[in-house]
């Protein structure tokens, strides 16, 4: 760490009480996708307080903004998301499921601590700019709806990220470690059959069943599968069987589909095959169908030489430290799932060498909290779960970093990553990830080869061009 680069960390460092609150409140108001109106808000009036120029509704989404701090080149995003999920309202700091509000919200994925992380950012790196006016510009996303909505997405499809140099990120996650790899794209759309309702015993001839549609479909979906590529996936979920009489032909249904695929142009073609057996089903049963597009994400586009930077200052920050008290946490908190002996990281899961040689030496002995920085592992990682971060990384180049904010194992969008989300382990994974993307950010505007690479990079890696999944009149929405 130089010497300019550790007076920017200092900075954050003392605005970690500013970072607390944001993780904290944004945390409280556990807000739905694309309805984050108090989180974006809170964050846009901050980051005018410490005098960021601020844009709100970015490409019209009304919860999303810019801030932005600096002038010129190189442009720097960094990315936050503040979104939470249904049903996972829980007390902070407990052991055991223990719901503030029953079916209430909650924030599963850790999405208070990732945009806090990227806040602190962001703070550091202005404090840094302030000292270096002519190097550059960062500008802090906010990027609402990632559970449902893709804000990033719809800015890829107006091209906003093409005006990037380069976009990092982070997650709360179980450990430490740089993100490599590739992710499915995915696309949903909701498929609403109208028919007509009848007496199902007295005029079954006068009805037009659309629940019958809805099931003609999931057939014709099933028969589908054996000719798509192995690599793709197909779910759907009957969001309305037509009502609860049996006696009665069933005049409305529909169906809510997501179809993934590790590459986006394929997600699309195999979204238009789906989309002809909706009308076929339509047709099948003499009723119509209406086509609600959703969201759709792209695949991610890996970034070795981003990662490789990201790394270097991940190792010489080294990783969060706890007290007894929040190791003792996690250690119970480990006790209520399963798996929480699993070998950590991205490349555990792709490498089994990489797992036998590394992984399983630093995990050897150690308690619940993974306290340690997992190698750099650049291998061909495939994740099967979708991010719209990745259609960021197919406009410029993109790279992002996990922290560990919760035990080893701890699944995914669950009351142990509220809980944990509301304490201090995750508010230490926010501010430390904080520091490693402002340091990154440095080296950036400071070494311009390592720009230079990262886009030579990305250029080969996306060659073939960039298919948005969006259409060009779709608009953010969640299903009804």
């Amino acid at each position: 760490m130089t010497q300019e680069k550790q007076a920017a960390l200092a900075a954050i460092e003392a605005k970690k009480p500013l970072v607390d609150r944001v993780c904290r409140e944004v945390w409280g108001f556990a807000e739905l996708s694309l309805q984050e109106e108090r989180s974006a808000a809170l964050y846009c009036a901050l980051l005018e307080q410490e005098g960021f120029r601020v844009e709100r509704g970015v490409c019209g989404i009304p919860t999303a903004f810019a801030a932005s701090f600096g002038q010129g080149r190189p442009v720097i995003a960094l990315l936050a998301e503040y979104d939470a999920l249904s049903g996972l309202s829980q007390e902070a700091g407990a052991v055991e499921h223990r719901p503030l509000v029953n079916g209430g919200c909650g924030h599963g994925c850790g999405h208070n601590l990732l945009g806090a992380g990227a806040f602190a950012a962001a703070l550091g790196v202005k404090a840094w700019l302030e000292e270096h006016p002519a190097s550059g510009t960062v500008v802090l996303y906010g990027c609402p709806g990632e559970e449902g909505g893709a804000a990033k997405a719809f800015m890829a499809r107006d091209g906003l990220w093409y005006g990037m140099d380069a976009a990092l990120t982070w997650h709360p996650e179980d450990c430490n470690e740089v993100v490599t790899g590739s992710t499915n794209a995915c696309i949903q759309v909701q498929y609403k059959f109208h028919g007509v309702a009848a007496h199902a015993a007295g005029d079954p001839d006068r009805g037009r069943s659309a629940l019958d549609a809805v099931e003609l479909m999931n057939i014709g979906v099933q028969f589908l599968r054996e000719h798509m590529s192995d690599r793709a996936r197909v779910h759907y979920a009957i969001t309305d069987a037509g009502g609860r009489s049996p006696n009665v032909v069933q005049a409305e249904a529909s169906v809510l589909y997501m179809v993934r695929s590790d590459k986006v142009a394929e997600a699309v073609e195999l979204q238009g095959r789906v989309d002809r057996i909706a009308e076929g089903a339509a047709l099948m049963t003499d009723t119509t169908v209406e086509r609600k597009f959703i969201d759709g994400l792209a695949d991610t586009v890996t970034n070795h030489a981003l990662e490789r930077v990201l790394y270097t200052n991940f190792a010489a920050l080294g990783v969060p430290h706890y007290t007894e008290k929040e190791l003792d946490f996690a250690e119970k908190l480990s006790k209520t799932y399963t798996g929480a002996d699993k070998l950590p990281g991205l490349g555990a899961a792709a490498d089994a060498a990489f797992a036998r040689e590394q992984v399983q030496l630093l995990r050897a002995g150690k308690g619940a909290m993974n306290d340690f920085l997992l190698p750099l592992c650049q291998a061909e990682v495939f994740r099967p779960g979708s991010t719209d971060v990745g259609d960021v990384s197919w406009e410029c180049p993109t790279a992002q970093i996990h922290v560990a904010a919760w035990p080893n194992g701890c699944p995914g969008h669950s009351w142990q990553n509220v809980s944990c989300g509301g304490t201090e382990l995750g508010r230490k994974a926010a501010l430390h990830a904080g520091k490693v993307l402002c340091a990154s950010v440095i080296d950036l505007f400071t070494r311009p080869e390592l720009l230079r690479e990262a886009r030579e990079e990305f250029q080969a890696r996306t060659a073939a061009g960039f298919v948005s999944p969006i259409p060009a009149d779709a608009l953010p929405v969640v299903p009804d």
